[in-house]
This record gives structure tokens, sequence and C-alpha cells, in this order.
């Protein structure tokens, strides 16, 4: 299995977890990633909103028609990078002026773009391409007990629901998580909006929406919290401590990247679970399965 690989904007900052964790994972799971050469930003939130959506599209092609020429399936794990690409490529292919506007601005680039492209979600690929059975067989460590929520996110299980399951209770991560050993608890707020970018211009709605996610998986007995979306991961684990102050949440949750738990269990070198960068420490939670500072 090869993929052209977008690792998108945060996994160069916020999300440098996702990104060490992702390729030591893809690694083990024989997933051959090249990664797309001078990919650009996706257009995602603050493109899209300061400059319109047609800029930002285009933006977007512009990763597709970079990564044509291989002609393998692009394979993103970001939410927003996968919502953004993927949303374009289906415009330009369902949409014969849309078609045209981008081939004129790709070209003015010097590139172009036919639209033979597949762009996927990571989650969707572990579960579709890798399998549930490669992934258990994978796995050293199991991690019996641990009580785990697994936090899509809105995105991610709607952008093609067709691809995934229900866009209101999806399961595909909960099955990933019951193959490391783990137990995902029922969680029912999984597919719920954590406040997006609203952390920057109104962060009550950020602290508000995490206070309630947070607190639907304590309330089910969750340790740890799982997500595929580094804006979801940012917004619970790095604006915990508003959380904590603005609505007296009075348990700490750490919050990891879905491949952070898989390089766990997968009993890859600590520099895989790129736990350091987590600012609510996971070390108590995951004591029990010889994972330490």
């Amino acid at each position: 299995m090869r993929y052209s690989f977008y690792p998108g904007c945060s996994m160069e900052g916020a999300a440098v977890p996702y990104l060490k964790s992702f390729e030591a994972v893809a690694d083990v799971l024989y997933m051959g990633l090249e990664e797309i050469p001078d990919w650009n930003c996706c257009g995602a939130t603050v493109a899209s909103g300061v400059i319109g959506d047609y800029p930002a599209q285009v933006l977007a092609a512009r990763n597709l028609a970079l990564a044509e020429p291989k002609r393998f399936d692009i394979v993103v794990p970001c939410s927003s990078c996968y919502m953004n690409l993927a949303l374009t490529n289906k415009k330009f292919q369902d949409d014969k002026h849309f078609r045209a506007m981008v081939k004129e601005a790709l070209r003015a680039g010097g590139l172009k773009y036919r639209g033979t492209l597949k762009v996927r979600q990571i989650v969707e690929v572990l579960i579709n391409d890798v399998g549930i059975d490669k992934i258990r067989a994978a796995v050293r460590k199991p991690l019996a007990g641990l009580r785990v929520a697994g936090y899509v996110g809105c995105q991610t299980p709607r952008v093609f629901p067709w691809q995934f399951d229900d866009p209101e209770q999806p399961v595909f991560m909960d099955r990933i998580i019951e193959a490391l050993g783990a137990t995902p608890v029922k969680f029912p707020m999984k597919a719920r909006c954590c406040g997006s970018s609203h952390s920057l211009t109104k962060p009550e709605i950020t602290t508000g929406s995490g206070y309630n996610i947070i607190s639907c998986a304590l309330e089910d007995g969750a340790q740890v919290i799982v997500t595929p979306c580094p804006m979801c991961q940012m917004n619970l684990d790095a604006y915990q401590g508003m959380i904590k102050q603005h609505h007296q949440l009075k348990t700490e949750m750490p919050v990891l990247f879905l491949t952070q738990l898989m390089a766990i269990a997968f009993d890859l070198p600590p520099a895989a679970w790129a736990l350091k960068y987590n600012i609510v420490s996971p070390f108590e939670a995951l004591a029990p399965y010889g994972v330490k500072p």
C-alpha cells in the first residue's frame, strides 16, 4: 500500500505528536507514505475566512495537482485538511464551471489537475485498507483494562458519511481501540464539535464545548480521550486549564492522538509515543502499560 501523504500545517506545529506517532505506526503497518512535494496550506479556517472560498479551494487544488503524478490516494490525518481537500476534489469532479476556473488558476502556476485522485482520512484507511486484523496482529502490549473515549469530532464522519458509518454515533474508531486491547466507552458526544477556532475569538464557546465533552467522557468512566483531529486535541488538551478554571472541572483528562495510543500498543520506542508534547499528563493512566516519563 502506497499513499501520497499530506501532513498539513498543524503537523509541523501543535500536532507534532500526531506526525511522529503516525509515521511510526504507518511504518509498522507497511503503509508507504510519500509526502507531497512543496505542499501548501489546505485553505482551512483563516484562509477561507479571510480570502474567500474560491481562493481557499484553489489552494487545496494545488495540493491535488502536486500529488497527481504519483497516482496514489492521498491520505490526510487532519480532519480540517481532509474536509477541504476532499470537498474541493469532489467539486472539481462534479462542477464543470468550478473545474474550468480551477484549471485556469493552476495553469498560472504551471500546474494541472485532471481529477483522478481520491482523498482519504487516516482512520478510514486504517479500517478499509489496513484492516482491523492487521492492526490487532501488530499489538505487542495489549492495553487491557484501559477505558478510552474515542472522540471522532464533528468533521471527519460528516464529509462523506458513506465512507465511514453513522455520522452521529460513529464506531469505526472504537473498533481500532478494541483491536489495541482497550475498552471503548459509550461516549455519546464522540461526534460533537470542540468549538473549533472559536478558541481564538470566543474562548467561552471552546471551553464550554470542551467541558461538556470531557465531562461526558468522565461520566462514562474514560481514563483517556483519543482523537484523530488536531483541532480537537488542542482544544481539549491545551485549553483544559481554562476549562477547569471556568467550569470547575475537577479531574484532568489526558487527550492523545489515536496514533499515539497505537504506538504504545505496538510497543514502539518512546520517541514514537511523542507523549512529551501532551500538556495534560497521560503517564498516570498509562503507567500499567510500562509508559513512564
